[in-house]
């Protein structure tokens, strides 16, 4: 196959599936190494494609694919401790948390995909950051960050920030 076909199919994978897809996944289907699809996906996002690596695999930005979902942003303030009950007002409700961002002083914007869409994703997540001791992307900025949230439509949305409030998770300057 040649290598722009190979691309070309590599992007028409990501844009059918809303989850993101590993390298191996995509090797195996395209019969090549997890390497050649780490090149072409190098080569990808140099023409402009915005490719996203997650740690489930690689996802089309949301601007990039074809998303029908109603998609919005949502700021939080709140400690470390509350992020399951956070994660769970969100997958609860029926909303896709897509990723984090914070606003660093010195670096800009700093942007942390999530794509959690189930309490078993939020669960993993959370043991994830319990097991590496690492810090959340609101450490940085006392608690306060922003969530971009994938839904069904406005009231799902609405449904959402409405539990997040009740639950003292949104940021009130």
């Amino acid at each position: 196959m040649e290598p722009i076909t190979r691309r070309n199919k590599i992007v028409a994978a990501l844009k059918k599936n809303k989850t993101p897809v590993s390298a191996s996944v995509l090797a195996k289907k395209l019969h090549v190494s997890r390497q050649i699809i780490v090149g072409d996906i190098a080569l990808i996002r140099a023409t402009g494609i915005d490719i996203t690596a997650t740690p489930k695999g690689y996802i089309l930005t949301v601007e990039e694919s074809i998303d029908e979902r109603y998609i919005k942003k949502i700021a939080c303030a709140h400690k470390a401790e509350e992020t399951k009950k956070e994660l769970y007002a969100i997958v609860d409700n029926g909303g896709e948390l897509l990723d984090v961002i914070v606003e660093h002083p010195i670096y800009g914007e700093l942007k942390g995909q999530l794509n959690i869409s189930s309490r078993y994703d939020a669960d993993l997540f959370l043991e994830k950051i319990s097991k590496s001791q690492a810090y959340l992307l609101s450490a940085l900025t006392q608690g306060i960050h922003l969530h971009t949230i994938a839904c069904k439509d406005e009231s799902v949305f609405e449904r959402i920030s409405e539990q997040l409030s009740a639950e003292r998770l949104l940021y009130q300057a």
